[in-house]
């Protein structure tokens, strides 16, 4: 049974009034609430009303109130002057892509130097009810500002799983860390489904993704050493930005350090790119974690990366993600 954040419920908002003319319509506004049977719930100078009143509120309280002494919040935010709520309410459709489970999995092929597939990465596509595909940016800026992004990440989390067992090869999945508020309890689901689908765990490298984000470390180690006492592998990226000391990674004790794309393509002519590469693989090695280069596009600097010790590669170079897996390179 997933936790309430993974579940798609009708959001509830908390309307703050300030102001003796917004709180002296707090009694209109309740009459007018109650005549179209919408929930309303008046704490003091807050009201609590549910999603489906809250264009209602906010064409009643232009007409009638202050707007500018109006804020609002759900699920503890931080308060926000209420015109932003309809930014909220326009991205109301990721609702609706979540409950349909409208994600394809696609997967991208990582090799060793041998241009031989070692793993695949999987990653989430979705569509809108007609099959077209929506950008990933679009999905998580409509999640995260419905407090959607535990759901949406749940979703392609056992998405990836269920896939990787088509791939019969060591699957990359990526995880929000800030999307999970309990391992034991948020990602029982995942451990489950992998033992349901009898895959051996090491099969699969869970991934952090949006590695400069991370400010909760103590709540990351966690998230980690869960995954290392069931059996799974996992992979840092971005390390560059989002880990910055040595310390701080030897701690983490990440088995796959990802070089980030920026630092990637046109490394083969780029002295400054060449130095954080470098710098990069020193701080792999030194933790005993497998440095992989990803966003590889040119033959020139595939050959740099492995001529200096990188021992895994992803890139157009090697192929672009496919709903059918690519099984050999050359």
């Amino acid at each position: 049974m997933p936790c309430k954040s993974c579940l798609v419920l009708e959001l509830q908002f908390d309307i703050q009034l300030k102001g003796s003319q917004n709180l002296s319509m707090v009694p209109t506004v309740v009459n007018h609430f109650q005549r179209r049977n919408l929930m309303i719930k008046v704490e003091g100078d807050h009201l609590i009303i549910h999603e489906s009143g809250v264009r209602e509120f906010l064409d009643f309280s232009r007409h009638y109130m202050d707007l500018e002494n109006i804020y609002f919040r759900f699920e503890d935010k931080d308060w926000k002057p209420i015109i932003e709520i309809e930014s909220i309410l326009d991205m109301q459709w990721i609702d609706e892509v979540i409950r349909r489970k409208a994600v394809v999995s696609y997967s991208q092929p990582i090799v060793n130097a041998n241009e031989e597939i070692y793993a695949y990465e999987v990653l989430s596509r979705f569509t809108r009810e007609d099959g077209s595909l929506i950008f990933p940016n679009e999905i998580f800026t409509a999640a995260r500002s419905r407090g959607r992004l535990y759901a949406l990440d749940r979703l392609c989390r056992m998405a990836a799983v269920s896939y990787s067992a088509i791939l019969k090869k060591k699957t990359f999945i990526n995880f929000i860390p800030t999307s999970i508020y309990s391992p034991e309890f948020c990602l029982q689901s995942t451990v489950k489904l992998a033992n349901q689908l009898r895959i051996d765990p090491s099969q699969f490298v869970f991934e952090v993704v949006e590695s400069d984000q991370v400010d909760d470390i103590e709540h990351l180690k966690t998230i980690l050493n869960y995954y290392k006492e069931k059996g799974f592998q996992y992979a840092l990226d971005d390390v560059g930005a989002g880990y910055s000391t040595l310390e701080m990674l030897a701690d983490l004790q990440p088995q796959y350090m990802k070089l980030d794309i920026k630092y990637v393509q046109g490394v083969s002519t780029d002295y400054e790119k060449q130095k954080v590469a470098q710098l990069f693989l020193e701080k792999a090695f030194e933790i005993n974690a497998i440095p992989l280069a990803e966003g590889i596009e040119s033959r020139e600097d595939f050959e740099w990366l492995k001529q200096s010790g990188y021992q895994l590669f992803q890139g157009y170079l090697f192929g672009k993600p496919s709903i059918v897996p690519k099984r050999k390179i050359k």
